[in-house]
């Protein structure tokens, strides 16, 4: 068995962990490449969303390299989500391909059929010991998390372009080669530490932005042609909504982002009471509390026509007046540019920096009238 999964951020690092201690050959897509989605969008549905045609490509491309089982995340709700798989199976079988197709269905909608999943992979296998390796490699994906984490806190205030994005790069093969759980920990604790020891300015002047939106978009850097380390070359402090461990995790705690899904919704909750499916009241609940943090600005990615962030869309404008946070809705496709995309944010940016400006001139003007 040669089993592959379409690429989302640094999520195959997890896999290629999990397939090893399930002894099953992992067949990594090569990485996500305007090639990737030329040949998904060739073959794909015009009306699918960009996370589908992207995927389409590497399953294309991970069968052009042997691939003989291709796995899937399946999902409910009003989300197309939940179709994805179907119809990704039927495209690549109507273009010839010969698979086994497995879709592995969250776990809070039957544990007996997770596992069963699972044992169709490793024959053998049983619960206790799926239950240590998914410890495991769950560890491992929560490392990768945190360290990509204080990238995008660290490369804002950076001394040396690119010192941060190496530094990253260095952490990751380091944590790559952690197995054990204390190997995963303390690969964990060093590559932090290579994060830190970047040389950093820590009195520079830096924008709070947040990113929320569609967890696609926020997690897979093609899809979004490298926007973090775009706006960190500006001098921009991130923090994103969504994260790879908290997205799969079924307790929905969301240790990485820092505040537990419920919490979030709760947030949402005067504009967006019911789910809509995807990362809808998420992403009303994200902007209400990163405002309330004191961040400068917010910026929504989804894909062209998703239908829960383009509810949260429309309701965006209200949650604006009412917390003063100016939002920057930007929706991709196969059309998309990089160029159209890095000149609306450069805009962005320099009104959330006039608008910095003026709030201090009238701080610095009631302070001079407190004084009379």
């Amino acid at each position: 068995m040669k089993i592959s999964c379409p690429h989302m951020g640094h999520l195959h690092y997890m896999l290629e962990d999990l397939f090893e201690r399930l002894d099953v050959e992992y067949v990594k897509p090569p990485v996500s490449t305007t090639k990737t989605l030329t040949i998904g969008a060739k073959h794909s549905p015009e009306f699918a969303c960009l996370p589908l045609k992207i995927n389409v490509g590497n399953f294309i491309e991970a069968l052009d390299m042997g691939a003989d089982t291709l796995i899937m995340a399946g999902g409910h709700g009003p989300c197309r989500f939940g179709y994805y798989g179907i119809v990704e199976e039927r495209i690549l079988r109507d273009l010839g391909y010969e698979f086994d197709f497995i879709m592995l269905e969250p776990f809070n909608d039957g544990k007996r059929d997770f596992y069963k999943t699972f044992k169709r992979l490793s024959p053998g296998l049983t619960i206790p010991r799926l239950y240590k390796i998914l410890k495991a490699s769950f560890a491992k994906g929560r490392a990768f998390d945190y360290v990509h984490k204080r990238s995008l806190q660290v490369r804002a205030y950076e001394v040396n372009r690119g010192d941060t994005t190496r530094a990253l790069r260095q952490a990751e093969q380091l944590m790559a080669l952690a197995y054990t759980p204390e190997e995963i920990e303390e690969a964990g604790r060093e590559a932090l530490a290579l994060i830190d020891a970047v040389e950093q300015d820590p009195d520079r002047d830096v924008m709070k932005v947040a990113i929320v939106g569609e967890f696609f978009l926020l997690l897979e850097p093609f899809s979004n042609f490298g926007l973090e380390e775009i706006l960190g070359h500006m001098g921009v402090y991130l923090e994103r909504t969504v994260w790879v461990t908290d997205w799969i995790a079924p307790n929905r705690e969301n240790k990485v982002y820092g505040f537990p899904k419920n919490f979030v919704e709760e947030k949402a909750e005067p504009y967006l009471s019911h789910n809509v499916g995807g990362e809808g009241r998420e992403t009303i609940g994200g902007i209400v509390l990163m405002a309330e943090r004191g961040f400068d600005g917010a910026l929504q990615l989804l894909p062209f026509g998703c239908m829960p962030e383009n509810i949260a869309t429309s309701i965006i404008p209200k949650v604006q007046r009412d917390h003063d946070i100016p939002v920057l809705t930007l929706a991709f496709d196969e059309q998309t540019g990089r160029a159209g995309l890095v000149t609306r944010v450069e805009a962005f940016m320099d009104l959330l920096a006039a608008r910095r400006g003026s709030r201090l001139a009238l701080a610095g003007a009631a302070a001079a009238t407190d004084k009379i």
